[in-house]
């Protein structure tokens, strides 16, 4: 029978189940007791360990003592005999250099050493030694301690052996092993009771969380978790939850707003193109078919630009703030020529700037946020609409600034910031087919934030003034080996334009900021 490797024998998740059924409160139990439990054996052999050793000591301690004693009574040559102990656990010997009794206690043998003549040799004269007997050797319970302590004067070596029964050592320890078996495994489970009811008190919390969290994701009711009462952990989790709970919340009724305004802005084209379709029908030979075409058409590419911005947008959501990839320098005199040729000359007058103004941005995005600047400047304006770059002014030298501002009647105040969000119209007055879907602003918006710059909204006095804010770029190296020329601040050219060119639009150049630009 083929053995699998002990990796794959319990290296899978199917032994784990089990344990994964349990609640947190009980695997959290579990540890808890598992943890008192080693820490409690642990505990129990380091005392048991300290204690034998302290009680050894002890031993030793009075053998050597006693010892050291009768040893001062041969260097003297005054041994009693008996010699004198205390208790009657002690067997005392004194031995000649061959291994004669000269003096012993009153319980020790006369005649026969403690130490066989075997262990005997391996005693050096001189050294102090100790080593544990058989307790049967003696007469006695349990091993005994021996010391072996030379004495004597050098003419005449002796030495003194003192046997001590370690047997109350062997007893008190036995005494504290039953009691710590006994008492630690109550311990152990007062201990595990206790944990489970300050765990299950530390839960209840999370709990209530839960069953919160449930009923509204069940829609029985809405609003926010519970907090608890205590200031910590759960506490701070809650409030990120409910934190959590109203930005979900707000994106699902923004959600829902914009399906519902998406799917009313599509449906104006396509009503407009079912009912023009259903006159023609009903009209039969006598519809004007091209005029027919031509509203036909205008729908399609007004329904085409609807699409494509809430394409846009939708992968603006996806993709969030991130900068986009395609970004570069990119010269503003030229991209703003080049979006301006796609407008009329009266309204839209360019104030081109006096010194090519390098940006980082994406060109086709950047020239998206013109083209809806302009569309919404040309759509409100009275007379006149100027596109002009400069400098960032108050910004310092690390933006440089694009503003589009038209005599038209403006935007209050209050609705500046409201006039960026999806579908918004402030005008309720005015046609759809005139006016825009309402995604111009909110596409430029989230384009800007892309770029990495920023755009407000202020007032012309009459009219609106945008301000797009895009970052400089560093000026890329000329063609040639000569620099050019530095532009002169006083400099004021008007640029006519050139035979040929198709009329439409009005170039000029000026000082758009008093700014100098840094480089």
């Amino acid at each position: 029978m083929t053995r699998l490797p002990f990796r794959e024998r319990f290296g899978r998740p199917g032994w784990r189940r089990p344990w994964l059924t349990l609640s947190l409160r009980a695997r959290l139990t579990i540890i808890s007791a598992a943890g008192l439990a080693a820490g409690l054996a642990v505990g129990g052999l380091v005392l048991i360990g300290a204690l034998g050793y302290a009680l050894q000591r002890t031993v030793d301690t009075e053998a050597l003592k006693t010892a050291e004693a009768v040893a001062r009574l041969a260097g003297q040559n005054a041994l009693p005999d008996p010699l004198p102990v205390a208790g009657g656990q002690v067997r005392v010997q004194v031995l000649d250099r061959q291994g004669r009794i000269r003096a012993a206690s009153i319980d020790a043998d006369r005649l026969v050493p403690m130490l066989y003549p075997d262990e005997l040799r391996h005693f050096h004269a001189g050294e102090r030694d100790r080593f544990y007997l058989p307790g049967r050797r003696l007469g006695l319970d349990g091993p005994i301690r021996v010391v072996a302590v030379p004495a004597g004067p050098t003419a005449d070596p002796q030495t003194v052996l003192v046997a001590k029964s370690t047997a109350d050592v062997r007893h008190s320890v036995t005494v504290v092993r039953t009691i710590l078996l006994i008492s630690f495994p109550l311990l152990l489970v007062a201990l595990a009771a206790v944990a489970w009811r300050v765990i299950g008190a530390t839960l209840r919390p999370v709990e209530t969380l839960r069953a919160g969290a449930e009923e509204i994701t069940g829609g029985a009711r809405p609003g926010r978790l519970p907090l608890p009462a205590s200031h910590d952990e759960i506490h701070r989790l809650a409030v990120t939850l409910n934190g959590m709970l109203g930005r979900l919340e707000s994106a699902r009724a923004r959600q829902r707003l914009f399906v519902a305004d998406a799917a009313h802005e599509l449906r104006s084209p396509l009503a407009n193109m079912r009912t023009q379709l259903e006159v023609a029908q009903r009209l039969g030979p006598a519809t004007d078919w091209p005029g027919v075409a031509d509203d036909l058409l205008a729908d399609t590419q007004r329904l085409s630009r609807l699409v494509d911005d809430l394409l846009l947008l939708a992968r603006f959501d996806e993709a969030g703030a991130r900068p986009s990839r395609a970004a570069g320098p990119v010269e503003l005199g030229e991209l703003l020529a080049e979006v301006a040729e796609r407008y009329p000359a009266p309204p839209l007058r360019v104030v081109a700037p006096r010194f090519p103004l390098w940006v980082v941005a994406e060109p086709d995005a950047l020239a998206r946020i013109l083209a809806n600047l302009l569309d919404n400047a040309v759509r409100h304006t009275t007379s006149e609409v100027v596109l002009e770059a400069g400098p960032g002014g108050w910004t310092g030298p690390a933006y440089h600034l694009v503003t589009v501002t038209d005599d038209g009647p403006g935007i209050p105040a209050g609705d500046r910031d409201r006039v960026f969000d999806r579908f918004t119209r402030l005008d309720d007055a005015r046609a759809r087919d005139a006016g825009g879907a309402g995604l111009g602003l909110a596409i430029v918006r989230e384009l800007v934030r892309r770029q990495g710059g920023t755009v407000t909204l202020g007032d012309a006095a009459p009219g609106l003034r945008v301000e797009v804010r895009v970052p400089v770029a560093e000026r890329p190296a000329p063609d040639g080996d000569a620099d050019p020329p530095p532009p002169r601040p006083d400099s004021v050219v008007g640029v006519q334009r050139a035979a040929g060119e198709p009329p439409g639009r009005s170039v000029q150049t000026g000082s758009a900021s008093p700014t100098t630009l840094s480089e």
